[in-house]
C-alpha cells in the first residue's frame, strides 16, 4: 500500500464510528449523528427521514427481492435497482431467440412488462426496540441452548401478535449487537413485480469479473421493476386484474450532478457485517470460509466458464449462477489481501488489549468480561480444522452441483404444511430444471468428489461415506461413479423427480443423488456437533466482547452490524488515493469506457455493441451530461458505508433526490465488512444521469421518462 497506517488511525478504525462510518438505523438515530449529517449537508430532519406514521424517505426504499435493495421512482410504482439484482429476472425470461441478457430489455407498454413469480419488495413499516421483553424473559444464568430456546419463543410471540392483528403484514424480530439487543420489524410485502426495463449484459455487466470490486468503473449497473397492487393498492398475488402500485413516496430525480465533498446518503438493506469480532474469529473467517469459497469455486468456475463461452444456450442458463458465485469468490479473495495489507488482525488484538486493560481497573464490576478473550482463543483454536472442513464440505457439495442442490431442498422442505404452500414450495425448486445442463453438471459433481477428498487430505474422519462406496465399488474411478449415479437417479429432470416424490420414502431415499445429498449433509452435521460447546463458548463470548467494546466508551454513538435491516449511512463524495499511487478522481465517464471498449479483442468483458460505441462517441448526451464536465458521467464515488444487500441502494442528496444506484466497493478496501478505513473505504454508484440516457435516449423509452419528477 503506498499508505502506511499508522496505529492511532488503526485504533480509531476499531472504536466508535467517526467521520463517514456507519450503517445507522433510521428509527433510531442519535441528536449526535443527526447533528453531524446536518454539518455535513443534510436538509431534512429526522422526521422527513423516517416516520412510522406519515411520509417519509424511508417509504420510497424497498427491500428488494430479499438480497438487494430498490428505489421507487415513480408516482406508478416504478423500482431502480442493478442490473445484478434483475439479473436473475432478466436471465428467466431469456431464450436463444430473444437474449434479453445480451440484448437488452424494453416493455414499450405495460402489457408487455414481464412478470417474475418467485420475486418480491418489502416496504418498511416501522421499527421497534423489543430487546427488554426478549431479553428479560432470559433466566439468570442460562446456558446459550435454554437462552437461545427462550429468545426463539419470545421472538415468535411477538412476531404472531402482528400477524393476528393484521395478517398481511410480515414481522421479524432481529437480534442486533451481537444479540445484546432486540428489534421488530414490521414490513409490507409485494409479490407482483414486473420486469419494465434492462440495458444489455455489455452495460450492465460491463468490465465483468475483470473490474469487479474495481475503480474506475464504467459499469451501467441498473434494471428497472414496476410493482403492482390490487385496485385498492393492497398487495396481491400476480393477475393480469392488478394495477401499478402508488406509493406514499417515491424520489425525485436530480440532474444537477455533484462535486468533490458534497453530501451523501444511502438507504438501504446491507446483509451482514461483522466489525465487533474478535481477532480470533476474523482469522478463522480467513482460514475458513474464505479460504474454501477461494479455492472450491475456482475449480467450479472454471469448468462454467468454458462451457458458457463454447455454448450460448449454456451461458444464458448459468449466467447469473456465475456471476453471484465469481462475486463472493474475488470478494473473499480481496478480503483476506485487504486484512493482510492493511494488519486488521494486529488492529483488533490493540483494541482487545485494550479491552482487557479496562476490565483490570475496575475487576469487580467488569467480573463477566475477565475471561471473554482467554475463552475465545481456546474455542476458536479448538474448533479451527472442524471449521475448515465444513466450509470445505459446503462449497463441494452445496454450492456447486444443482441436482444436489435440489434434492437439498426437497430434503429440508415440510410438504406436510398447508397444501397451497407445500405446492408452491415445490413448483419453486422444480424451476431450478429450466438452467440446469445435465453434462456440465456431472462435471462439476466429479471435480468437486476428487477436489475435496484432496483438500482434507483422504482423512476419513471428514469423509462422507460415499468415498468408500466409490473406493469398494467403483476403484476410485470418479468418472464411473457419477456416471453411474446420472443413469440410475430421477433427478435428471422435474417429471422423474416428481414422479419419484410420489413414492414411498424408501423408494426416495435409495435414489443415489438423494443418498448422497443425505450423507453428505448427515457427515456435515457431525462436523457441526462435533466442537459444539467451543460453539456456544465462541457465541456467548463474541456477545460479551461487542457488550465490553461499546461499554468502554458510552460517549459515543454506536451503530450494530449490518443484519439485512434498513440501514441509512452518510458521507460525501470524495475521491482516494489508489493502490498504484494515483488518485481516483471522483468521477469515471464515456472516455475510459471506449478506451476499455477499444480492448475488447484482448479482453471479452470489455466487449461493448458497435451501436453503443458509436453513441458514446458522437457526444450527443444532451441534458444528461453533467454541466461542469460536459461529459456523460458513468460511476462515482462517495465515502459512504454499505455492503453486500446494499445493491441498488438509492444514494440521496441533502434534499432527498436521487444521485445514483451504489453497488460495489473497491479493492482497496475489501475488508471492509470486518473494518471501516476511512482513507481508503469507497462506495461505487452508478451516476443517474447516466441511467436516465440510457432509458431516455437509448432505449427511447418515453413513457417511462414521464413517469419521473426530475429536478434540474
Amino acid at each position: 500500500m503506498k499508505k502506511i497506517i499508522t496505529f492511532i488511525a488503526c485504533l480509531v478504525c476499531l472504536l466508535p464510528a467517526k467521520a463517514d462510518e456507519g450503517m445507522w438505523m433510521l428509527s433510531h438515530l442519535s441528536a449526535a449523528t443527526i447533528k453531524q449529517m446536518q454539518a455535513l449537508g443534510l436538509k431534512m430532519t429526522q422526521e422527513q427521514l423516517y416516520s412510522p406514521a406519515g411520509k417519509s424517505l424511508k417509504d420510497a426504499v424497498v427491500s428488494f427481492g430479499g438480497f438487494c435493495t430498490g428505489v421507487v421512482v415513480s408516482p406508478d410504482g416504478l423500482v431502480f435497482t442493478n442490473h445484478h439484482c434483475g439479473f436473475e429476472s432478466i436471465q428467466q425470461h431469456s431464450t436463444t431467440e430473444h437474449d434479453y441478457l445480451k440484448d437488452g430489455f424494453i416493455a414499450k407498454t405495460r402489457d408487455q412488462e414481464a412478470p417474475n413469480p418467485d420475486l418480491f419488495v418489502s416496504f418498511l413499516l416501522r421499527t421497534e426496540n423489543v430487546t427488554d421483553r426478549v431479553l428479560g424473559a432470559v433466566p439468570a444464568k442460562a446456558t446459550e441452548d435454554i437462552r437461545a430456546e427462550v429468545i426463539d419463543s419470545v421472538c415468535s410471540v411477538i412476531q404472531n401478535e402482528v400477524l393476528e392483528a393484521d395478517s398481511t403484514l410480515s414481522p421479524i424480530v432481529t437480534p442486533y449487537f451481537s444479540g445484546n439487543e432486540y428489534y421488530l420489524s414490521i414490513y409490507q410485502d409485494y409479490h407482483d413485480v414486473r420486469l419494465v426495463f434492462a440495458p444489455p449484459s455489455s452495460v450492465g455487466k460491463f468490465g465483468g469479473d475483470t473490474d469487479n470490486w474495481m475503480w474506475p468503473r464504467h459499469t451501467g449497473d441498473f434494471s428497472v421493476f414496476r410493482i403492482y397492487a390490487d385496485k385498492d393498492n393492497n398487495p396481491a398475488a400476480y393477475s393480469e386484474d392488478n394495477v401499478p402500485y402508488h406509493p406514499i413516496h417515491y424520489a425525485p430525480i436530480s440532474l444537477k450532478g455533484y462535486k468533490e465533498g458534497d453530501f451523501t446518503m444511502t438507504i438501504g438493506y446491507p446483509g451482514e457485517t461483522i466489525r465487533y469480532l474478535s481477532s480470533y474469529g476474523i482469522r478463522e473467517r480467513m482460514d475458513g470460509m474464505n479460504a474454501a469459497m477461494i479455492q472450491v469455486r475456482g475449480v467450479k468456475q472454471d469448468i462454467w466458464r468454458k462451457a458458457m463461452d463454447a455454448n450460448t444456450a449454456i451461458r444464458i442458463m448459468y449466467d447469473s449462477k456465475y456471476a453471484e458465485s465469481s462475486n463472493y469468490w474475488k470478494n473473499s479473495i480481496g478480503m483476506n489481501e485487504s486484512i493482510e495489507k492493511l494488519r486488521v488482525i494486529e488492529q483488533k488484538k490493540e483494541l482487545e488489549r485494550k479491552m482487557a486493560q479496562w476490565v483490570k481497573e475496575k475487576p469487580a464490576e467488569r467480573l463477566k468480561y475477565a475471561q471473554v478473550l482467554d475463552k475465545l482463543e481456546k474455542a476458536y483454536a479448538s474448533r479451527k480444522e472442524m471449521v475448515r472442513n465444513f466450509y470445505f464440505m459446503v462449497e463441494s457439495f452445496f454450492s456447486s452441483s444443482d441436482v444436489l442442490q435440489i434434492a437439498l431442498q426437497l430434503m429440508q422442505t415440510d410438504f406436510s404444511e398447508e397444501e397451497e404452500e407445500g405446492m408452491a414450495q415445490l413448483a419453486s425448486i422444480m424451476k431450478g430444471y429450466k438452467d440446469i445442463d445435465l453434462q456440465l453438471d456431472k462435471q462439476v459433481l466429479k471435480a468437486m468428489l476428487e477436489n475435496y477428498y484432496e483438500q482434507v487430505k483422504g482423512n476419513k474422519e471428514y469423509l462422507p461415506e460415499t468415498y468408500a462406496l466409490i473406493d469398494s465399488v467403483y476403484h476410485n474411478d470418479y468418472q464411473a461413479y457419477v456416471d453411474d449415479v446420472y443413469a440410475k437417479t430421477a433427478f435428471v429432470s422435474e417429471d422423474k423427480v416428481l414422479e419419484l416424490l410420489q413414492k414411498e420414502p424408501q423408494v426416495i431415499n435409495d435414489d443415489p443423488v438423494m443418498k448422497l445429498t443425505m450423507d453428505a449433509f448427515v457427515t456435515l452435521m457431525e462436523l457441526r456437533m462435533r466442537n459444539r460447546e467451543e460453539s456456544m463458548d465462541v457465541e456467548e463470548n463474541e456477545r460479551l466482547l461487542n457488550a465490553a467494546i461499546r461499554e468502554m466508551d458510552m460517549s459515543q454513538p454506536y451503530y450494530s452490524d449490518a443484519n439485512s435491516t434498513m440501514r441509512m449511512s452518510f458521507g460525501t463524495v470524495k475521491s482516494y488515493t489508489m493502490e498504484n499511487g494515483q488518485n481516483s478522481g471522483i468521477y469515471c465517464d464515456t472516455h475510459g469506457l471506449l478506451a476499455k471498449a477499444a480492448l475488447q479483442s484482448q479482453n471479452k468483458d470489455y466487449f461493448l455493441q458497435d451501436e453503443l460505441i458509436n453513441r458514446f462517441k458522437g457526444k450527443k448526451f444532451g441534458k444528461y451530461a453533467d454541466k461542469k464536465s460536459k461529459e456523460m458521467q458513468v460511476c462515482f464515488l462517495t465515502t459512504n458505508d454499505i455492503t453486500g444487500g446494499n445493491s441498488g441502494s438509492p444514494v440521496f442528496d441533502g434534499n432527498g433526490n436521487l444521485l445514483g444506484l451504489a453497488f460495489d466497493g473497491n479493492w482497496e478496501a475489501m475488508s471492509s465488512d470486518i473494518t471501516f478505513d476511512a482513507q481508503l473505504q469507497r462506495c461505487i454508484s452508478v451516476d443517474i444521469r447516466y441511467v436516465l440516457y440510457m432509458i431516455d435516449q437509448w432505449g427511447a423509452a418515453d413513457t417511462l421518462m414521464k413517469e419521473l419528477k426530475t429536478i434540474k
